[in-house]
């Protein structure tokens, strides 16, 4: 296989190991703690799955407003990002 086309980097490889981590947590956690329905401050029924997606989500949405507004320094964004999930898994 030809993997040239695209600008695999270090970012590039801790990115997809992170989301990999993630996915391989929360199947874990799905096992050993089965997933309970959880009506949040948006009041629709969640899973933690759900609350992954859109934590997920809402980061690409923070990033991509960062850079589009802000500047090129994302590091801010991150914090951003990580506050913006504790926040959805707490109160989603």
């Amino acid at each position: 296989m030809d993997l040239a086309w695209m600008a695999w980097t270090w970012q590039t490889a801790v990115f997809f190991a992170t989301i990999a981590g993630l996915l391989a947590i929360m199947t874990a956690l799905a096992i050993l703690r089965p997933e309970t329905v959880r009506v949040g401050v948006l009041r629709i029924p969640t899973t933690r799955g759900d609350r992954l997606f859109i934590s997920l989500i809402g980061a690409a949405f923070i990033h991509l407003g960062w850079l589009g507004l802000v500047d090129s320094n994302l590091w801010p964004a991150l914090v951003l990002s990580l506050l913006f999930a504790a926040a959805v898994f707490r109160f989603v």
